[in-house]
C-alpha cells in the first residue's frame, strides 16, 4: 500500500466524523459533502508528512473549508424578513441508523442549527469545534487568525447566544412523539382548539418554502398558538400523505404525495408543548435530501 492509498483509507475512516463537523458548520448536507470532498483534495495534495494526529488534522482542514464557505456565501437570506430552515436529517420513525447517530450526536436539532445560522462565521466555528468536538482553543486559534484567548471569547459569546435562544426539548422521546402525534391528529381533523391546546402560547413556526413558491401563500415566520394553529389546519389537505419520521433525531412529520417529498416538519417539544416548528417545503432542496429509510 502506497502513501496515497494509506491516506485514502484513513480518510474514509474519518469521513462520517468530518461530515458531522461540516454539517454543524454549514447547516447544509450538500455543502457538507462538498466541504469533505474539498478537504480530501487538500489533504491528498499536502500529504501527511509530520502529521501526528491525522483525525485532528483532517478536522482542521474541513473546518477551514467550511469557514471559507460561510464567509463567501452570497446567500439567499439577504432579506431580513426571509426565513431559512437548515437541511433536516430524515430517519425512520423506528430509530436512527449508525451514520445518522454520528451526524446528530450532541442533539443537533433543527432549532439549534437555526441559532447557529445567526452566528458570525468565526463564532460558529469556535463554538462547533470546541463545544461539540472538544478541539482545544490552541488548535482553533490559527483557523480564525486569533489568539487562543480571543478564540475562547468567540466561543463564549456563541455559547451565550445558543443557550439563550435554542429551546431545550423534553428528554423523553416517547413523550415528544405523543405531542407530535396529537398535533398531526388535530391538523388532520382540522380541529383548531385541539391544535391550540398542544401548542405553547408563544410557539414559533418557520416556514421555508423557497423561491419557487408563490409569494404570500405561506407566512414565512408565524408566532403564537392561534396563528400557528390557523396555518396548521391547512395541513388537512395533505393528511393522506403524512407519516411520522425522526427529524434530526426528534419526532416529526413528512408528507410524501405520489412518492415525492413535499414537506418536512421538525418539532421542538418542551414541557409537553410544541414550542417551535421548522417547516421545509422548498422543492429544489427537498429533491436533494435522503429519505429512502422511510420506505414506501
Amino acid at each position: 500500500m502506497n502513501d496515497e492509498e494509506f491516506l485514502a483509507e484513513r480518510f474514509e475512516a474519518h469521513r462520517t466524523h468530518l461530515r458531522a463537523v461540516a454539517y454543524r458548520m454549514l447547516g447544509s448536507l450538500s455543502e457538507a459533502d462538498d466541504a469533505v470532498q474539498d478537504a480530501w483534495l487538500r489533504a491528498s495534495r499536502a500529504g501527511t508528512d509530520g502529521v501526528e494526529n491525522l483525525g485532528g488534522w483532517l478536522t482542521t482542514i474541513v473546518a477551514r473549508v467550511s469557514l471559507d464557505t460561510l464567509r463567501s456565501r452570497t446567500t439567499r437570506r439577504e432579506d431580513p424578513l426571509d426565513v431559512h430552515v437548515p437541511d433536516p436529517v430524515i430517519s425512520s420513525a423506528e430509530g436512527l441508523d449508525p451514520e445518522h447517530e454520528v451526524l446528530l450526536a450532541d442533539s443537533v436539532g433543527l432549532a439549534l442549527l437555526v441559532v447557529l445560522e445567526t452566528l458570525p462565521p468565526a463564532e460558529r466555528l469556535a463554538f462547533v469545534l470546541h463545544d461539540m468536538f472538544a478541539v482545544p482553543f490552541d488548535d482553533i486559534a490559527p483557523i480564525v487568525d486569533r489568539s487562543p484567548a480571543a478564540t475562547r471569547q468567540l466561543a463564549s459569546r456563541a455559547r451565550r447566544r445558543v443557550q439563550g435562544a435554542a429551546p431545550a426539548p423534553d428528554a423523553d422521546l416517547s413523550r415528544q412523539r405523543e405531542v407530535v402525534d396529537a398535533f398531526m391528529t388535530a391538523a388532520r381533523g382540522g380541529d383548531f382548539d385541539a391544535l391550540v391546546a398542544v401548542l405553547h402560547p408563544d410557539v414559533l413556526m418557520r416556514a421555508d418554502i423557497g423561491t419557487a413558491s408563490e409569494a404570500g401563500k405561506v407566512s414565512r415566520l408565524i408566532r403564537g398558538a392561534r396563528e400557528v394553529a390557523q396555518q396548521a389546519v391547512t395541513f388537512a389537505a395533505y393528511a393522506p400523505y403524512a407519516r411520522t419520521a425522526l427529524i434530526n433525531g426528534a419526532p416529526g412529520i413528512v408528507t410524501v404525495p405520489d412518492g415525492q417529498l413535499f414537506s418536512v416538519m421538525g418539532f421542538n417539544v418542551a414541557n409537553g408543548k410544541v414550542t417551535e416548528i421548522n417547516l421545509l417545503a422548498d422543492p429544489d432542496r427537498l429533491a436533494k435530501l435522503e429519505w429512502e429509510l422511510l420506505g414506501d
